[in-house]
């Protein structure tokens, strides 16, 4: 028997390594936010994506030894691009005997049909494939959305809510839905996407490119990935710093009133106080001719 080469022995490591690094990640992110209970039935959204991937295999290994049970259901939204290889994801679950459902709606023709050429599809895609997702997992008694959103789409969010929105918020990694009927998780909240790179390099996952938005080289998305990768380039471990400042928040050190109240702070009197307001309100504090 030919002994084993270093490298092949090294790789092995390496890819043990990771694996262990990215269990360890999603099941703290679970506990932290309280992702998954007994009985849950998880809707896993699979894309075809090295994220979606990466997660489903995290999920089916922590399965496997929590201590709580719950259902895995993987659902893909095949949503008709052209070339879309629609037997892959099929072949792929069912030879790992992984329950599945393919939903199929035409959105591609809608979007491409509303959007005008060359500018940013994402936001209406989103938006319609969240409605079949949200639709199917009502209809089919599911309990948790799990999305394949890792730490670098968090991070990314942020910013793009901050430069362009003018407000602090991103991706949470538990959401309730705005009509409070779906309860989204992302379990790779704490991942970072190199890490999730490689894994799914290593497993050779059958990856599916999306035809759609993947080559819109100038959304405003791929600039703020290219600043955060710059950053970590020359100041590493910044992007981890930003990551764990959301949730170390301060309410009092910034300026949003409906979160802390500044009015009240060191107010001796509520009558005077409310008198002092009525006053700036009514714009004399600026009058030069008193």
């Amino acid at each position: 028997m030919s002994a084993i080469p270093d490298v092949t022995r090294k790789q092995t490591y390496e890819a043990g390594k990771l694996a262990k690094r990215l269990r360890r990640q999603v099941g703290q992110a679970i506990a932290d936010y309280g992702m998954i209970e007994d009985g849950d039935r998880i809707m896993v959204c699979l894309s075809g994506g090295k994220d979606s991937y990466t997660m489903l295999d995290m999920l089916l290994s922590l399965q496997a030894k929590a201590p709580v049970h719950f259902e895995l259901i993987a659902v893909n939204l095949d949503q008709k691009q052209p070339d879309f290889p629609a037997h892959v994801l099929p072949e792929y679950l069912a030879e790992r005997n992984i329950p599945f459902h393919i939903i199929e709606q035409d959105t591609y023709s809608v979007v491409t049909r509303v959007i005008p050429q060359g500018k940013t599809m994402c936001s209406l895609c989103s938006r319609m494939r969240r409605g079949a997702l949200y639709q199917w997992a009502s209809d089919n008694g599911i309990t948790k959305i799990a999305l394949g959103h890792h730490r670098d789409d968090i991070l990314g969010t942020f910013f793009l809510n901050m430069f362009y929105q003018g407000s602090l918020k991103a991706m949470p990694p538990k959401l309730l839905s705005d009509d409070g009927s779906h309860v989204v998780i992302r379990p790779l909240a704490y991942c970072r996407e190199d890490d999730i790179s490689a894994y799914a390099e290593a497993r050779a996952f059958p990856i599916i490119p999306c035809n759609l938005c993947g080559s819109q080289e100038n959304m405003q998305r791929k600039v703020v990935k290219r600043m955060l990768e710059d950053w970590e380039k020359s100041n590493p471990g910044r992007s981890e710093t930003i990551f764990r400042a959301m949730g170390n928040i301060a309410p009092s050190q910034l300026t949003d009133r409906k979160l802390f109240d500044f009015a009240a702070l060191g107010a001796r009197e509520g009558a005077a106080r409310a008198d002092t307001h009525a006053w700036l309100a009514g714009g004399d504090a600026g009058d030069d001719n008193d």
